[in-house]
C-alpha cells in the first residue's frame, strides 16, 4: 500500500509567496505594456501637460501672485489642475485597448480583473505624477512656490494624492470604456467621489508651499490621504472582476 505523501512545511511557507510574486508579476507586466505604448506616442503625457501648463499660465494673469491670497489658494489651484489633466490620463487607460478588441484579449488572457486594474493603475500614476513633477517648476515660477525646503513632504503629498485619484479614476475608467460620453462621465463620477482626498491634498500642499512644515495639528489630513488610498485601492481590486466581466 503507498505511504502518503506530506507536502513538506518549507514548500508550503513558499508557496503564498509564489502566489503573490505572480500576481504582482502580471500587474507590473500589464503597467509595463501601458508605459511602452505611451512612451512612443506619448499622446495622453503631452496633452495632460499642455493643458495643465496653460491652465497655470492663465491662472496666473487671473490672480496677483504676491498677494497673500494667491499664497492661501496655491495648494488649490495646483490640484484643481491635477485633477483636470489627470482626468485626460484616466480616459485614455481602458480606452486605448478598444482598438481591434485587445481588452477582450486581455480578459481572456490568464491575468485576472485585479491584476489588469493593478497595472493599469500603476501606469496611470507614474504618467501623472511625470505632469505633476514637470508642472511643479512652472508653478514655483508663477506663484513663487517656496517648497523647496519641504520638497520630501511635498512629494509625499503627490503620491499619496496622485494614487487616490488614480485609483478611483482607473476603476471608473473601466465603468465607463463603453460609454459613448466617457468623456464626459468619468469626471462627473470621480471629482465628486475624490473631495475628500483632494481636501487633504490641497490643505497640505498650500501649508508645504508657503515654507512651512505640516505641524501636529494637520497630521489628521495625512491619516485621512492615507485610509482613503487604502480603502478605495481595497474596493477596486474587490470589484474591478464584477465591473469588467459582469
Amino acid at each position: 500500500m503507498a505511504s502518503k505523501v506530506e507536502p513538506s512545511p518549507a514548500l508550503i511557507q513558499t508557496a503564498p509567496r509564489q502566489v503573490k510574486a505572480g500576481f504582482l508579476q502580471q500587474a507590473f507586466a500589464i503597467a509595463g505594456k501601458d508605459l511602452r505604448s505611451e512612451w512612443r506616442t506619448k499622446e495622453s503625457i503631452n496633452a495632460s501637460l499642455s493643458f495643465a501648463i496653460v491652465i497655470l499660465l492663465l491662472f496666473s494673469f487671473a490672480f496677483d501672485v504676491s498677494s497673500e491670497f494667491s499664497k492661501e489658494i496655491s495648494g488649490g489651484l495646483l490640484w484643481l489642475v491635477f485633477a483636470f489633466a489627470g482626468a485626460l490620463i484616466l480616459n485614455r487607460s481602458f480606452a486605448r485597448e478598444l482598438v481591434n478588441d485587445c481588452l477582450d484579449a486581455l480578459l481572456s488572457s490568464p491575468a485576472s480583473g485585479a491584476q489588469l486594474y493593478l497595472g493599469k493603475c500603476m501606469s496611470n500614476f507614474v504618467m501623472l505624477l511625470i505632469v505633476e513633477l514637470m508642472c511643479l517648476p512652472v508653478f514655483t515660477v508663477f506663484y513663487n512656490g517656496l517648497w523647496v525646503s519641504q520638497a520630501p513632504m511635498l512629494l509625499a503629498i503627490f503620491v499619496m494624492g496622485t494614487w487616490g485619484l488614480t485609483a478611483i479614476g482607473t476603476m471608473f475608467s473601466a465603468m465607463t470604456v463603453n460609454l459613448r460620453l466617457r468623456e464626459l462621465m468619468l469626471p462627473v463620477l470621480v471629482y465628486p467621489m475624490m473631495i475628500p482626498a483632494l481636501m487633504a491634498a490641497i490643505r497640505l500642499t498650500t501649508i508645504v508651499m508657503a515654507g512651512d512644515a505640516v505641524g501636529g495639528d494637520d497630521q489628521i489630513w495625512i491619516r485621512l490621504l492615507i485610509v482613503f488610498d487604502a480603502i478605495f485601492t481595497l474596493l477596486a481590486v474587490t470589484l474591478v472582476e464584477t465591473v469588467l466581466v459582469g
